[in-house]
Order: C-alpha cells, then structure tokens, then sequence
C-alpha cells in the first residue's frame, strides 16, 4: 500500500467514527443517564432509536446531494450539525429534549456514513475497493475499543453531559481534518445536475437491482444484530452481570475486535475465494454462530464470558459480510456511487431501528433476549443470502464509470 492509499485510509476512518463515537462513548453512561433523567430503560433506549433513524433516513439526501455538488460541502454541512447537536445533548435537561437533540447528532453523523463509502467508490472497485474499506475500518476500529473507555473516565470523573462536551470537540477536530486534508474525489464534470426526474430515476434503478437489494438487507441483517447488542449491552453488563462502566467499557471492546480483525482479512479471502463465496460462507457461519449462542444460553449455560466468546465468533463472521457485501454491491452502480451508498445506509440504518425497537421491547434484563434477536439476524441474512446469490458466481464493476 503507498502512502496516499494509507493517507485516504486514515482520513475516511478517523471521519467515520464520528457517528459510532455517539454511541460507543454514550453506552456506559446509559443507566446512569437514565436515573439522572427519571427515566425507565425502555424510554431511553429511545435515545439510541432516534439517532439511528435519523443517521439512515437522512443518508438519502447526503447521498444524492454529493453526487451533485462534490463529496466534500454535503459533509462539511453534516460535520457542523453533528457538533451543534452534541452541544445541545450536553445542555438537555429533560429525556425530551435529549431524545430530540439525539435525533439532530443523527441528521448529522449520515453525512459520514454516506459519503465516506462514496469517496471510496470514487477512486477503486473490486478487492482494491475492499482493501481500502477494510484499512478505514481498521482505523475506525479505535472507536469501539477506546471510545467506551473513555466515556466512562469521563461519566466517573466529570458525570454523562462531559461525554457530548468531549465528542462536540472531537467532531470540530474532524472537520478541520476535512477541510485541510481531504481532497474532493468527484469532479465538476462527473456531477449529476439536480433534477427530481434524474434523482427517481437513479433510486429506481438501485430499486430493480436484486443483486444490490440483496446484499444491502444482507449487510442490514448483520448489522441489525450490532445494533440490538448496542441497546441491550450496558444494561445487561451492568444490571445483570454486575460491571462496572470500566468494566463494561473493557468487555464491550473486546467483542468488537473479533469483528475488526477479521475485517482486516476480507480483502484477501475475497481475492482468493472470490468475494460471492466469501459472502455466501460468512453468512452461514454467522446464522450458525448465531443460533448456537440463543441455544446454549436457553439451555441454561448463562456465564458472562461464555456469552463474550460467542459474541466474539458471531462478530468474527460479521467482519468478513459485511465490508465484502457493502463492496459487492456498490460494484455495478459507480456512477451514482453517492446515492447507491446513501440508500444502502438508510436500508441497514432502518433495518438496525427496528432491531433496537424490538430489543427494547422484548429485553427483560437476561441474556436470552437478546440473544434470540441477534439469532433471528442471522437467520433471515441466511434466508436473503439463499434467495439472491445461490445462483450467482461473480459481480462485475460497472465499466460506464
């Protein structure tokens, strides 16, 4: 890899955990968030809910307004939103109010999911395209490990409204990084003019791609089960098993370095096994990982490190799907890459909404719950997985671009 390729890497993934950090450095202070508030759990979860839908639904206008006007105004715009939100959560004396300033950080952070992805599809296809993704995740792979830690130092030493303080400030840094080190990978002449008729016309045709459809429920289901541990996991580490925020903090990184490890060697399994196959295999190594974990658990085998290892197996395939299914399908779609990316995102994002509204309704403060919703991920991934790529060998980059 030359230096650029490692500059773009670092660039995207530093910009891509901004989104994840409002939810890696807010989960330890959850349950204390919750008792400052008078609030129950299942409201608060709330707060995880309207950040997500936000973070998808709004993916739709990033998406199509960077293909129009260049990747980098759409995500300067979202940046300065992001860090507006974040200071109003810090300030919000009701769960009201938070919940709604919640929603805003999710109006914001779409602009870093979306167009990240764009800029990636703008400058490689195929196993290159993944190497790259995979390199950014490694970088955002930071977020999950050190963010948790860090929100709980400063839930211990300075209370819950110092960790939107710490992100509002870690958010203005990434867009003096934007602005000064990110160059614009769309050029003038490759811009869509903005045109409702040319707008529809690029969504219907992402819309009557199976292929794209597939992979993107695909990649939705796998990251639907993220999610549903994300509303669960810091009620159930230190409710139910007894952590404390350091504690919790600790156990949640580990769990997610299985799925960024494994990430790191999609690329080259992809080169070898052919990218489908990669996906097709991860996929039944997922949905069997999955389903064991519920089972073992309703057979009564309930130990917190039991329950860390599994979600450890069950992440270590997810790293392999989803990077490898997002590649996939952007491949045949590179010249709307933006809103291909865009309408991806809000397709997981909202799968990922109803897994934690459901998460939040069946949760009982046992494993067992959640552990049933990852499984049931797994399953209807396996089920889209067998529908849409069993016939299918290889995807072929759109040669148009």
């Amino acid at each position: 890899m030359n230096s650029g390729f490692i500059k773009m890497a670092l660039i995207l993934g530093l910009l891509s955990s901004v989104g994840p950090m409002a939810i890696d450095m807010y989960l330890p202070a959850l349950p204390a968030m919750t008792k400052a508030l008078d609030t129950s759990t299942q409201v608060a979860s709330y707060t995880l809910m309207a950040y997500f839908i936000a973070f998808g639904v709004c993916q739709i206008f990033y998406g199509p307004a960077s293909d129009m006007f260049g990747r980098k105004p759409p995500l300067y715009f979202g940046l300065l939103v992001f860090t507006f939100a974040s200071i109003c959560c810090a300030l919000a004396t009701t769960i009201e109010w938070l919940i709604a300033f919640r929603f805003l950080q999710g109006v914001g952070a779409a602009s870093v999911m979306s167009i990240p992805r764009a800029i990636i599809r703008d400058s490689y296809t195929g196993t290159q395209a993944t190497r790259l993704l995979t390199t950014a995740i490694l970088v955002l792979s930071i977020s999950p490990m050190l963010a948790p830690l860090i929100g709980s130092l400063l839930l211990i030493s300075f209370g819950w409204r110092s960790i939107f303080w710490g992100i509002s400030i870690a958010t203005f840094l990434s867009l003096i990084l934007a602005i000064t080190s990110l160059h614009e990978t769309l050029p003038v002449n490759k811009r869509i003019p903005f045109k409702i008729g040319a707008l529809l016309e690029s969504y219907s045709i992402l819309l009557r791609d199976p292929i794209y459809i597939g992979l993107t429920c695909i990649g939705g289901f796998g990251f639907a089960s993220v999610l549903a541990f994300f509303a669960a996991a810091s009620f159930l580490y230190t409710n139910y098993y007894g952590l404390t925020p350091t504690e919790f903090s600790l156990a949640f990184a580990l769990n997610a370095l299985s799925f960024f490890l494994s990430s790191q060697f999609s690329a080259n399994f992809g080169a070898r096994l052919g990218m489908v196959k990669l996906v097709k295999w991860g996929v039944v190594g997922f949905v069997i990982s999955s389903v064991t974990m519920y089972l073992v658990i309703e057979a009564g085998f309930d130990h917190l490190v039991l329950l860390i290892c599994m979600l450890i197996v069950c992440n270590m395939f997810l790293g392999l799907v989803l990077p490898t299914a997002f590649i996939l399908s952007m491949e045949r779609h590179g010249p709307i890459a933006g809103t291909a990316s865009a309408l991806a995102g809000t397709m997981q994002l909202s799968i990922g909404a109803v897994a934690i509204l459901i998460t939040s309704l069946v949760f009982n403060g046992t494993p067992e719950s959640l552990a049933g919703v990852i499984a049931v991920c797994g399953i209807l991934a396996f089920v889209v997985s067998w529908l849409v790529l069993r016939n299918v060998v290889s995807i072929t980059a759109d040669q148009s671009d």
